[in-house]
């Protein structure tokens, strides 16, 4: 009997033991509990994030064993719960930046998920997660990738699993339901490269390089339904140099914005700054950024003057990128060469109006084509087709004394 009574207490003793060993930190106390499994993908393995939830009775139970008057005291201030929504490289700056600052001592927020466009299945079959994605796996933090964000079964793992306080968005690349909008008590903050209410839309940069604007420029602002429309946060401008092409302003930008959102955070969070407080954009002054046309890409120097070409090549230098159409030699009858333009700038002279392209007299100088209103646009770097890009000199070097001019395409005349 005796035996009996010290075996059942030395188990009970151990139990004891192996239950506080298994207490739920202090966030998680009377929460969930995380469960992880891996689905692999081609050659990558994606994460799936799941949150278990504890019964009542076991919140019940652990709160009332294990909560103590201090750790009321840190649940009472515990930090907000953010998830950031992003997809390609610029987002994924974002993220790092956002993540670091989390880290910091005193921040009073912490990254917990984030949501990113699904990974895409490349040549051979080949699955690659965004750039945002990657970032995540590497930093250990919780992804979810719906195909849509309006996706029932996402946003019920959203509300039970994430519970944002806060959502921070960067180029995510989706429209965002109302459902959505109202998870997160202080709302929804948007990184947006340029001067609300100018250029609402899809691609921002490229419409305003591609209207010579000066000065660009960056906005925080809080969500709302209608796209880009919500109040302002903060804003800042910045002078454009008139040959910086989308792909160095657009990562300028974004990570402007960035630090223009670690400024407004804290103040987000305290609700210091909200929706009703946030500066309202005037809507007479709206203008939309529409999405980008491959067929946009091409420069007719017929029509354009060298300036408006020039912004486009400025614009489109990721995508779709610009392209005109050389002939090399006299033959008239020969086809022409499609030619990717890929640096150019205006020269402040003119000339009379021709089709014949000429490279400039001095060391470095680039292929001088000569627009509808006699304005001159210099091509510094110039690619044939099935050809690395080259400068204007290894261009005409390789014609070997052969004429060149630019030709509309047959659609075109």
């Amino acid at each position: 009997m005796g035996q009996l009574f010290w075996s059942k207490l030395g188990t009970l003793t151990m139990l004891a033991v192996v239950s506080c060993a298994l207490v739920p930190s202090r966030q998680m106390i009377g929460v969930a509990a995380f469960q992880c499994h891996w689905a692999t993908c081609g050659h990558h393995a994606v994460r799936n994030v799941r949150l278990v939830s504890l019964t009542k009775r076991a919140q019940s139970r652990t709160a009332t064993l294990f909560s103590t008057d201090a750790d009321s005291d840190t649940s009472a201030s515990e930090k907000a719960r953010v998830v950031f929504l992003g997809t390609p490289d610029v987002a994924a700056e974002s993220l790092k930046a956002i993540v670091k600052d989390s880290q910091k001592n005193g921040s009073p927020y912490e990254v917990v998920g984030v949501i990113t466009q699904p990974p895409k299945r490349r040549k051979r079959g080949k699955v690659t997660p965004s750039p945002v994605g990657l970032v995540a796996e590497e930093l250990d933090i919780p992804v979810l990738c719906p195909e849509k964000a309006k996706d029932p079964e996402f946003l019920d793992e959203l509300e039970s699993t994430l519970r944002p306080d806060l959502c921070i968005t960067a180029a995510y690349g989706q429209y965002l339901p109302k459902r959505f909008l109202a998870m997160p008590k202080y709302g929804t903050l948007n990184i947006h490269p340029s001067l609300l209410p100018r250029w609402r839309g899809a691609s921002p940069v490229q419409r305003s390089l591609e209207a010579g604007d000066d000065p660009i420029g960056v906005s925080v602002l809080f969500t709302v339904s209608k796209m880009d429309a919500g109040p302002l946060v903060s804003q800042e401008e910045h002078k454009a140099h008139p040959n910086d092409q989308a792909t160095v302003v657009l990562p300028y930008l974004f990570n402007v914005g960035t630090g223009l959102l670690l400024d407004a955070l804290p103040k987000v969070i305290s609700e210091e700054i909200t929706m009703e407080s946030a500066t309202t954009q005037n809507e007479d002054e709206v203008t939309l950024a529409k999405m980008i046309d491959s067929s946009e890409g091409e420069l007719t120097v017929w029509n354009d003057s060298a300036t408006t070409c020039h912004n486009k090549v400025r614009a489109f230098s990721d995508w779709p990128g610009t392209y005109m159409f050389f002939r090399f030699g006299d033959d008239d009858t020969s086809d022409p060469v499609k030619v990717k333009i890929i640096q150019t700038q205006v020269l402040e002279e003119t000339a009379v109006p021709t089709n014949q392209i000429e490279l400039g007299p001095k060391k470095g100088d680039g292929l001088r084509i000569v627009c509808a209103d006699g304005s001159i646009l210099e091509c510094l770097l110039v690619q044939p087709v099935t050809r690395k890009v080259m400068d204007a000199k290894s261009l005409v070097n390789g014609l070997q004394g052969k004429t060149m001019q630019w030709v509309q395409p047959p659609d075109a005349e």
